[in-house]
């Protein structure tokens, strides 16, 4: 029988005595590893069993060299990519299925044929070797509680893995074992029997419930299960967008996964982002990624294939459950001391207004814990930016908004999302953002109850940066701020045209190229099919407006690039603050005491670096409005001057639906009974009614700021200032009443932009 081309690995030194150690499933692979065994260490013993190894291990010393080895069989497409050298990704079609079942794993009838006609489907695979008196450290270290011969057999197959990615290519991470790995470990045990003595309960007992916990959790990268994974739910997002991935940065994340695991953090805009992820990873010859995601989506067939293609599905909630608790943090911690690349989604689900949510901080913490048990040296952070032109499940979503329960995940709502996922969206847009070290990142945040608050406002602020302005964006950022007034596409044009300048002073990443030459009309008419905006054509020329009962969709794309503006709508806020300063006061120290004002209000709602770097971009924010502003605003009527002098303002349609959600809070806990407990989940429900009796009296400006969302982030605001355990009538009517002069000001902002948009349309 042919033997399979040697794979070299480094080896270790020893005596010159050398035990093999082989997984095989077949006789044919047990003939392959035992020809290799021949070539290449005659004489020695060829162990495939566990008991083989520990009769083997009885007669040896620690000079011995242990070799692991295993069969590893191709496609023919992979076969020939490896022999050629191009390396190019395999896009394997639903007709392939079921050849690959023959082509990953070949029955025991297939082998020696395809062994004989076809040499180069197969490989004997050699991981890396380590002489007994390592192994025998490490396994007194890791997992001592073990046999030796159980921890070398499993240390063998994990070595054979990493070999055998140079092979099948780094799309194939496959971690095995992994349960059997982590109770092993001493450490653990340790933990397992803190836990059960805490609870009064046998160790044994919480052991198999720790065993069954982590079964539920741990993934394997299994490659035909990646292949059928990729092309069973294919339907969900190829169709949909076409893909666009802003290269300059991809080759860092190249070399710093050299060094160390990356951990992708993307923004959670739809149920397809970890697909249309992975894809990406795949063509730029990433590693694939373990995927962090909810349960919810653990339904069949994506649970069991998912589960085999490398995706983790963790319960939303996990109660009391300690030992869950404790499953869940050794598991990520497993993962990153292997260095597995990982993947989730800070915000712990999708956005329902576009903009990026708070972080949830359960993952990240298991992460920092990871570290500081010194389970991983370090760890590099990428935020990821994902952003669509159009979402199929955005009406769902923005149904949920205005109070409408969520539909529950399963076979129905897949055949219905299949169906919407077939028209084309438009672009979906991946960039990632400037990664960072988390051990630097700690460092930095110091010690105490908010250092894991400082590295997750770090993150989110990473991916804000990351993420681009699309034309989708900008054109429902125009047309929201109208008034209600249809615009023609040329005013539609001349209103972008300012944003788009904007952008590109302050370098950030703007749709410059897809607003030009049809790229507007294309994202007009996206827009219209979308049923998001109306085209009349009953006129002289067609104008374009909000659709009817359609601004929280619209939101939802205005607030995708909403975070480029929030500077700017701070500064102009702020020059109306100091524009009304009493007699005597410095107009500067009044402006910046309203910007930190306003950032303290909003922090609930957007992602602000510290009060230095704030500092920083307000004033580089002013000095775009006018370089001598800081000469003009000490003049009498200088702020005032400066805004009517300003090309565009932003303020009314950037920060007026989060400050109408907080209005509504705030009016609504002003009434409200002091010595009343204020439930989390009910209190924004209720705002519910009061928001939309305020929208039909005209007091709030637009649909879309009655949100359960807004309310809920407005209510986090009031519970940080204290304002609803114990507070007083006095401390709710001040935060009443301090919102109220900030929506004065916008009011009085959006006047002013109403006769500046007048005269750009003109």
């Amino acid at each position: 029988m042919a033997v399979g081309v040697r794979e070299e690995a480094p080896t270790t030194g020893g005596t010159g005595a050398v035990i093999v150690l082989g997984a095989a499933r077949t006789a044919p692979e047990r003939e392959l590893i035992a020809d290799w065994a021949a070539q290449h260490h005659p004489g020695a013993p060829v162990c495939l069993t566990v008991d083989d190894l520990e009769r083997a291990l009885a007669g040896a010393d620690g000079g011995t060299t242990v070799v692991p080895v295993r069969v590893t069989w191709l496609p023919p497409t992979r076969a020939a990519e490896w022999a050629d050298g191009s390396g190019a990704p395999h896009r394997p079609k639903a007709a392939d299925l079921l050849a690959l079942l023959g082509h990953r794993r070949p029955p025991a009838f297939w082998q020696r044929r395809l062994a004989r006609s076809v040499p180069d489907r197969v490989r004997v695979v050699e991981g890396e070797p380590a002489t007994l008196a390592d192994l025998d450290r490490r396994h007194d270290e890791q997992a001592r509680e073990e046999p030796l011969a159980a921890y070398v057999h499993r240390a063998g197959v994990l070595a054979c893995e990493r070999a055998e990615r140079a092979v099948i290519g780094d799309h194939y991470t496959v971690p095995r074992l992994v349960v059997e790995q982590i109770v092993a470990s001493t450490r653990v045990r340790e933990k397992v029997r803190e836990l059960a003595e805490s609870e009064g309960r046998p160790f044994d007992e919480v052991l198999d419930e720790m065993r069954d916990r982590l079964a539920d959790l741990a993934a394997v990268q299994n490659p035909l299960s990646i292949d059928a994974f990729r092309v069973a739910l294919s339907p969900l997002h190829t169709t949909a967008w076409e893909v666009e991935v802003d290269a300059e940065t991809v080759e860092p994340l190249r070399e710093l996964n050299r060094a160390a695991p990356l951990v992708f953090l993307p923004t959670h805009r739809s149920y397809a982002d970890p697909l249309v992820l992975g894809e990406v990873l795949r063509d730029l010859d990433l590693p694939r990624n373990t995927v962090l995601g909810g349960n919810n989506m653990s339904f069949w067939p994506i649970g069991p294939l998912g589960k085999r293609a490398g995706v983790v599905f963790i319960r939303r909630s996990s109660g009391d459950d300690r030992v869950y608790k404790l499953a869940l943090r050794e598991y990520i911690a497993h993962l990153v001391a292997k260095r597995f690349n990982l993947e989730w989604y800070i915000e712990g689900g999708r956005s329902r207004t576009g903009k990026l949510r708070r972080p949830s901080m359960g993952l990240l913490a298991y992460l920092v814990a990871a570290l500081d048990d010194g389970r991983a040296p370090d760890v590099q952070l990428v935020p990821t930016s994902m952003v669509y032109d159009r979402l199929y499940e955005l009406d769902a979503m923005a149904a949920e908004q205005g109070g409408q329960g969520k539909s529950a995940e399963g076979l129905g709502w897949l055949a219905r999302y299949v169906r919407g996922q077939r028209h084309n969206h438009g672009t979906a847009r991946v960039r990632f953002g400037e990664p960072f070290s988390l051990r630097a990142a700690l460092d930095e945040a110091g010690e105490g109850p908010n250092r894991l608050d400082k590295v997750a406002f770090t993150i989110c602020d990473g991916i804000n940066r990351a993420t681009p302005a699309t034309p989708t964006a900008l054109v429902t950022f125009a047309l929201l701020g109208t008034g209600g007034r249809a615009l023609t596409h040329e005013q539609i044009r001349v209103s972008t045209e300012p944003l788009l300048d904007h952008l590109d002073a302050l370098g950030r990443p703007g749709p410059r190229e897809g607003l030009h030459d049809g790229g507007l009309s294309r994202t007009l008419e996206r827009l219209v099919t979308g049923e998001v905006v109306e085209r009349y054509d009953g006129g002289d020329e067609p104008v374009w407006s909000i659709r009817e009962g359609r601004h929280r969709v619209a939101a939802f794309y205005r607030n995708g690039a909403i975070h480029h503006f929030v500077d700017r709508a701070i500064v102009e806020l702020a020059l109306l603050a100091a524009s009304r300063a009493p007699a005597g006061t410095d107009p500067l120290e009044a402006a910046w005491a309203d910007a930190l004002a306003l950032r303290d209000l909003l922090k609930f709602e957007f992602f602000f670096p510290s009060k230095r770097r704030f500092s920083d971009e307000i004033t580089a924010e002013t000095d775009l409005l006018d370089p001598r502003w800081r000469e003009r605003v000490t003049d009498d009527d200088g702020a005032t001057t400066l805004l009517h002098d300003a090309r565009f303002l932003v303020a009314p349609r950037t920060l007026r639906s989060f400050v109408d959600a907080q209005w509504v809070v705030a009016t609504k806990l002003a009434g409200t009974d002091p010595a009343r407990e204020i439930d989390a989940k009910a209190f924004p429900r209720e705002c519910l009614g009061l928001g939309r009796q305020m929208l039909r009296q005209g007091r709030v400006a637009r649909p879309d700021s009655v949100s359960i969302e807004l309310y809920t982030s407005a209510l986090d605001l009031a519970r940080n200032r204290g304002l609803l355990d114990g507070a007083g009538r006095e401390g709710r009517a001040a935060f009443l009443a301090e919102i109220d002069e900030v929506r004065g000001r916008l009011v009085e902002l959006a006047r002013l932009e109403e006769r500046l948009t007048e005269e750009l349309l003109a």
